[in-house]
């Protein structure tokens, strides 16, 4: 992947609108409307391709009409939940503008928001990935919104909470940086968000877009290490503050988990067997099922506890009703 040594050539020659905006749909749910809804507010989107993983009947047409003007929206549905990384190359195949903005269904763009990563984005010599400031509902900004390059000593360093014994010293970085000061401008940040991300559609091709081996999850982490490693920067742009919602599809959340540490051991084989011993990268990927193994037992001890509060509510007003048809019956 080639550098260019002119930052902002591209802007200089490219009249707005100048962005495709690519957005993955699994039973997104009500804030899919809202999300499509920001996108056509930014002028600098051309349009919007809009992939239909699977989703209700009707749900994603009606998403669509809640929003007038701005980018038209292009649907593709049909093909089935092909997973998130074959559903953005199957976009990015269809797009038809310079820019490529990988966004998810369950997130809103401020106002101005592409305007300002475009703009931001003048100064970088190409092949740039910017990332955009992922933040919760109450303005704090997420988890995942700005990591470190994922390692098996970092994986190993999180499973086994070995942190904790010297959070500061430098061999026990964590993985996520959000609990550390945000820059105040654009920088060189190692992994950034799938949630959100821009780049030109040529350096998108260049590395043969995402790994459609990673189904779900893990493939932007992927993304940002082989775009490292062909030459390019990563950038994360505090300036535009996204509001990801998380937690929207109905997809489960132990398949989820599932498919997420299944993304990591294969991460880890894919980038990491000819730095670290065998044994080691094994160690870490019966970690990391464990860690997968102790969530399911917590969600199903939750789910027996929450059952016997229930029925012990149940119960208790069954008493109750009963007691006071008995009273009602010895008062005739």
């Amino acid at each position: 992947m080639g550098s260019n040594s002119q930052p902002g050539k591209d802007f200089l020659t490219t009249s707005r609108p100048a962005i495709t905006a690519i957005v993955v749909s699994y039973f997104t749910g009500p804030v899919l409307a809202r999300s499509i809804a920001s996108l056509r507010e930014q002028a600098e989107i051309g349009e919007i391709i809009l992939i239909d993983n699977g989703n209700f009947a009707g749900a994603v047409t009606a998403a669509v009409e809640e929003s007038s003007g701005g980018a038209p929206v292009q649907i593709i549905s049909g093909q089935g939940n092909i997973g998130f990384a074959a559903a953005c190359n199957l976009g990015a195949t269809a797009a038809r503008h310079d820019y490529l903005l990988f966004f998810n269904p369950d997130a809103v763009m401020p106002a101005g928001g592409a305007e300002r990563m475009l703009k931001d984005a003048e100064r970088l010599a190409r092949p740039w990935l910017m990332g955009a400031k992922l933040i919760d509902p109450d303005g704090t900004e997420q988890q995942g919104s700005r990591r470190e390059t994922l390692t098996p000593w970092r994986a190993f360093v999180e499973a086994s909470r070995i942190y904790k014994l010297a959070p500061r010293h430098p061999y026990f970085r964590r993985f996520n940086l959000h609990a550390q000061e945000c820059p105040q401008n654009v920088a060189l940040t190692p992994t950034i968000s799938g949630a959100c991300f821009l780049l030109h559609r040529e350096d998108y091709a260049a590395i043969d877009g995402m790994d459609e081996r990673y189904f779900l999850h893990v493939e932007d982490v992927d993304f940002c290490l082989r775009f490292a490693n062909a030459g390019g920067a990563v950038y994360f742009n505090p300036n535009v503050s996204v509001i990801h919602f998380k937690s929207s599809s109905r997809a489960s959340p132990v398949k989820i988990e599932a498919r997420k540490t299944a993304g990591v051991i294969r991460y880890f084989n894919t980038h990491f067997t000819d730095a670290y011993p065998r044994a080691f990268l094994w160690l870490v990927a019966g970690l990391l099922w464990l860690s997968f193994g102790l969530l399911l037992v917590r969600r199903a001890i939750g789910k027996l506890i929450r059952l016997a509060g229930i029925c012990a509510r149940t119960g208790i007003r069954g008493m109750a009703r009963a007691r006071a048809i008995s009273a009602r019956r010895s008062s005739r």
